[in-house]
C-alpha cells in the first residue's frame, strides 16, 4: 500500500485478531460459545471491544482468526460486521481454522493461526500487522501504539500494563529498561516477577503486538520450521526477538481512550465467573470506569432491531421497576424489581420476581416470585417460578455452579436437572 503524505499510519496496518480461544474459566459459559463471543455489557460481545478499538484508531482491514466452537462467533461477526467495502480499499476476513497448511493441524498456537493465513495478510500489502487477543474488554487508541512502533525503530512493539501481581501468572510478564527495550520476557510464569520499586505489581503483557509486516512474516516461518516451538506468540515469537532483536513495551496509559477526565485507564481480561460478573456489575454504577455512552468512541456491534424495554404493573408489591440497573430493548420487566442488575436483549422477568446484583443474557424468563442475587444466567434459561438463588450458598452449590465468591452460574441444563 503506498503513503500519502502525513496519512495515517492506522491506513497501512491491518489487524489480525485472534478469536479462537475457549476461555475455560468461564466454566458453561464457553461450552456452546468461544470466549470472544461471550456476551457483555447489554447488547455487545466480547470480541467488540478489540474490533471497534481498530475501527476507531482508523484500521479498515481486519482478519479474524476462530477456532473453537465458533459459529456463534462467525454468526455474530457476519451480522454486524459487514459493513466493509473492497472498493474504499476496506476488508474484514473471517479466517476458521481450515488444515491450510496439513490435513492433520488445526490452529496449534497463536502464531501458527498468523502463519497458516500469510498469503491472504500478504495479498492486502499493508506495511503493518497488528496482532490483538480478541477476549479482553478495554478502549485502545492503535494509532498512538503504531506511531510508537515507527519511531522506536522496533521488531515488536508490545502493548502492556501493571497489574497486582497476584494476578499476573496468566499472562506474559516482561522487564524493562528505562527506554522501553524489554530485557526479559516470561510466559505465564508460576511466580511472577515483581516491577523494580513495586514489589506488589508485574509488568504484564495484553496480548498486543506491532510488526513490520515483511518481519513478521519472516518470523513466522523460522518459527514454523523449528520442531521445538509451540508456534505461539507468547511462548516463542516474542522471547525469541526479545533475545536477538529489538522489542519494545508500550505502555496502556499512553493510548487508553479515557472518559472526559476520568484518570482511569480502564482494562479488563474477563476470564472467570466472577470477573465476569464484575465486569458487568460495575457497568451499573452512577460513573463506571467503562464508559459505553461515548459517542467519539463507540463500541460497534450486531445491532438486533428491537422494541423499547417495558415496565408494567403499578401496584404495591407488584411494581414493575429498576434501579442502579442497564436493562436493554426487548425486555419487559412485569410487577418485578429489579436492583444492580444487567439485563440483555428480550428478558423477562415476571411479577413477584426480585433480582438483585444479576447477570442476565438474551431471552432469560424469569418466573413469578423468583428471588435471584449475585448470579449470571446464561441465554434462554427458563427460570421457575419461585425459584429461591443467593441466599444459602451451600444449596445453590449443590444445583448449579457457585464460585468462591458467591457468584452462581445458572444454564439451562441445570434447570433442567432441578425438574427431573
Amino acid at each position: 500500500m503506498r503513503s500519502v503524505g502525513n496519512e495515517p499510519l492506522s491506513r497501512h496496518a491491518l489487524a489480525f485478531v485472534l478469536a479462537g480461544g475457549r476461555g475455560s474459566r468461564l466454566q458453561e459459559l464457553t461450552d456452546r460459545r468461544a470466549k470472544p463471543a461471550v456476551y457483555f455489557g447489554g447488547k455487545s460481545r466480547i470480541i467488540d471491544f478489540a474490533l471497534s478499538n481498530a475501527v476507531n484508531s482508523g484500521i479498515r482491514r481486519i482478519a479474524v482468526a476462530t477456532q473453537y466452537k465458533a459459529h456463534s462467533l462467525i454468526r455474530h461477526l457476519q451480522g454486524g460486521w459487514n459493513f466493509f467495502r473492497p472498493e474504499r480499499n476496506e476488508s474484514f476476513d473471517i479466517l476458521p481454522a481450515s488444515q491450510r497448511v496439513s490435513e492433520t493441524m488445526w490452529y496449534v498456537g497463536t502464531a501458527d493461526a498468523v502463519y497458516q493465513n500469510i498469503d491472504i495478510i500478504e495479498a492486502h500489502g499493508t506495511k503493518y500487522i497488528l496482532v490483538l487477543a480478541g477476549d479482553h474488554v478495554y478502549k485502545m487508541d492503535y494509532e498512538i501504539m503504531l506511531k510508537q512502533h515507527v519511531e522506536s525503530g522496533a521488531d515488536v512493539t508490545v502493548g502492556c500494563l501493571e497489574m497486582p501481581r497476584a494476578e499476573s501468572s496468566g499472562f506474559g510478564i516482561m522487564h524493562i529498561d528505562e527506554t522501553g527495550l524489554i530485557q526479559s520476557f516470561l510466559e505465564k510464569p508460576a511466580d511472577p516477577p515483581p516491577m523494580p520499586g513495586k514489589p506488589d505489581k508485574s509488568l504484564a503483557s495484553m496480548g498486543i503486538y506491532v510488526f513490520n509486516s515483511e518481519f513478521l512474516f519472516d518470523e513466522l516461518r523460522r518459527d514454523a520450521a523449528d520442531p521445538n516451538s509451540a508456534h505461539d506468540f507468547g511462548k516463542d515469537i516474542i522471547p525469541y526477538i526479545v533475545k536477538h532483536g529489538r522489542a519494545i513495551a508500550h505502555q496502556f496509559n499512553d493510548s487508553c481512550v479515557r472518559s472526559g477526565d476520568d484518570p482511569r485507564a480502564y482494562w479488563r481480561d474477563a476470564g472467570t465467573v466472577d470477573a465476569y460478573w464484575g465486569a458487568n456489575i460495575d457497568l451499573t454504577d452512577v460513573v463506571p470506569e467503562l464508559d459505553l455512552y461515548d459517542r467519539s468512541w463507540p463500541i460497534w456491534t450486531y445491532a438486533e432491531i428491537t422494541p423499547p424495554a417495558k415496565f408494567v404493573h403499578d401496584e404495591e408489591g407488584r411494581r414493575g421497576q429498576a434501579v442502579t440497573s442497564l436493562v436493554s430493548g426487548a425486555c419487559i420487566i412485569s410487577g418485578a424489581s429489579l436492583r444492580r442488575s444487567l439485563l440483555f436483549t428480550g428478558v423477562h422477568v415476571n411479577s413477584y420476581a426480585n433480582v438483585e446484583n444479576a447477570v442476565i443474557m438474551p431471552y432469560v424468563n424469569v418466573g413469578r416470585g423468583a428471588r435471584l442475587r449475585n448470579v449470571v444466567i446464561d441465554r434462554g434459561v427458563r427460570i421457575p417460578e419461585g425459584l429461591v438463588v443467593g441466599e444459602d450458598p451451600a444449596f445453590d452449590g449443590k444445583r448449579f455452579r457457585t464460585t468462591e465468591n458467591g457468584i452462581t452460574l445458572i444454564t439451562q441444563a441445570m434447570i433442567d436437572r432441578l425438574e427431573t
